[in-house]
């Protein structure tokens, strides 16, 4: 005797569950049980450019330093296509309200999803560096790259999906991989002004101060690297958020829950992704990646995408490993410096450091090159000590992942309930209540030998321009 299929096991059909340490659990769309050859959130997970992000970890250097933070850009992009979908069901309202011609919810929903899904696709080894280090060869960054792989490669399966995990897209509506890569980067010039005003306005869920990615990333980081922070309240910032005419807009009511982020944020460029041994390590990766990637992958990767499918940090470890062998004398010696950092062999140590809060950032103290802090402590070195080899960190500089420190001139727009108005607030106004407000400035040589002569000419020079507050090492 066979038993009658229950009708209320039809609600879970063409719908599935990932379980998340950080979201607890993130829906994704599956083919229905009548309509098995349907494409859906699934292909698009399953695909050889979405698993390519399983070789790409999420922190470059900083998993040397947190052993337990082995996580990738696979399971960021996850998170970040669970976040993308709740904040657009939440905002939607407020969006239709503003913007009369906007698709349907469940549309904006799938949109929002698959531009968090594939927001990180065109990353390739070692995350942001690379782009600093490889693409800006090119004049491209792994937003570009991704772009391309969206709409050259990936636009068919995208362009057969028809539903959300909420449901079906309205009548006529169809999914289209250009208006994803525009939420990921807003084109420049005319084409980016020709985009409907809602499109526009989603885009700065992906560009704010506050965004669906960094909402992710923060959270997950933390969890990974065993970091301590405050609680991220994810639910009261999007419960607070909402679409007015002047774009993305927080009640008043979300401010504490938008600092409670912001210092969380804070907290780990200062610990994780600023640590001193994280930074040292990306210190000695400078040295020698631009020349390893020119001959694992030479050439733009616009012109050899099917290529670039296979440029991941298993690629590298493998290829870097296999020269130490080479009859290559280059060869050889980038797999000896890349053996050393493999073996976590640090080369260099920090003699000396001293902090920078961010309001004397914000008044333009200490925010000279590097190279000119370099060259002025050499000068004021003994002669006898002024070519010893020494390099200057300026954490505060680094633009990637995107520096809170460096965000100082943004805004966002604040609604008070009282007035019913709503004004472009200072960042700046936000930050001067949060605690974790310095940054670092480092000394890094080959050994302790000179920390002494390093750490008095640093003093010297910083005392000059009244930029920092010295520490002991």
């Amino acid at each position: 005797m066979t038993k009658a299929k229950s009708e209320n096991q039809n609600i879970y059909n063409g719908r599935a569950l990932i379980a998340d340490p950080i979201h607890q659990y993130a829906l994704f769309t599956v083919p229905e049980e009548t309509a098995v050859s349907e494409i859906t959130e699934k292909d698009l997970i399953d695909s050889p450019w979405i698993q390519r992000l399983r070789r790409i970890f999420q922190l470059q250097s900083a998993r040397w330093v947190y052993p337990a933070a082995e996580h990738t850009r696979f399971q960021h992009s996850i998170g970040t296509m669970h976040v993308a979908g709740e904040f657009a069901k939440s905002v939607y309202p407020g969006l239709r309200k503003v913007c009369k011609d906007v698709p349907s919810q469940n549309y904006i929903e799938e949109l929002m999803r698959l531009a968090g899904l594939l927001h990180d696709v065109g990353h390739g080894p070692y995350g942001h560096f690379f782009d600093d280090n490889f693409l800006s060869v090119w004049g491209i960054t792994h937003e570009v790259v991704g772009q391309n792989v969206i709409v050259r490669k990936m636009s068919n399966e995208i362009e057969r999906i028809r539903r959300s995990p909420s449901g079906e897209f309205g009548r006529g509506e169809k999914m289209s991989a250009r208006l994803i890569a525009y939420l990921i980067k807003m084109p420049e010039g005319k084409k980016g002004r020709e985009q409907p005003r809602w499109l526009a306005m989603l885009r700065q869920l992906f560009s704010g101060v506050y965004t669906v990615d960094n909402l992710d990333y923060v959270q997950r980081d933390a969890y990974m690297t065993g970091f301590s922070l405050d609680m991220v309240d994810i639910p009261r910032l999007r419960y607070y958020t909402f679409f007015t005419k002047d774009g993305l807009t927080l009640h008043q009511s979300g401010i504490s829950a938008l600092g409670r982020f912001l210092n969380a944020r804070l907290n780990l460029y200062t610990n994780v992704y600023f640590h001193r041994t994280t930074r040292a390590l990306d210190l000695h990766l400078h040295e020698i990646f631009r020349d390893t990637m020119k001959m694992i992958f030479p050439g733009n990767p616009l012109k050899k995408l099917d290529d670039y499918l296979r440029c991941d940090e298993w690629i590298l470890f493998n290829q870097v490993q296999s020269w130490l062998s080479s009859k290559d004398a280059q060869k050889r010696k980038l797999a000896g410096e890349w053996k050393k950092l493999h073996d976590r062999q640090v080369k260099w140590k920090m003699s000396f450091v001293a902090e920078i809060s961010v309001d004397q950032m914000y008044r333009g103290a200490g925010f000279s090159r590097a190279a000119e802090y370099e060259a002025q402590m050499r000068e004021s070195l003994p002669k006898k000590l002024r070519s010893i080899p020494f390099k200057i960190d300026l954490a505060t500089q680094d633009p990637r992942p995107l520096n809170p420190m460096a965000q100082s001139g943004k805004r966002i727009n604040i609604f008070n309930p009282v007035t019913g108005e709503t004004s472009p607030e200072p960042l700046l106004d936000i930050y001067r209540f949060i605690p974790a407000r310095v940054m670092h400035f480092r000394v890094f040589s080959l050994n302790h030998d000179y920390d002494e002569e390093l750490s008095a000419a640093a003093e010297k020079v910083l005392a000059e321009s009244n930029a920092a507050i010295p520490t002991n090492v």
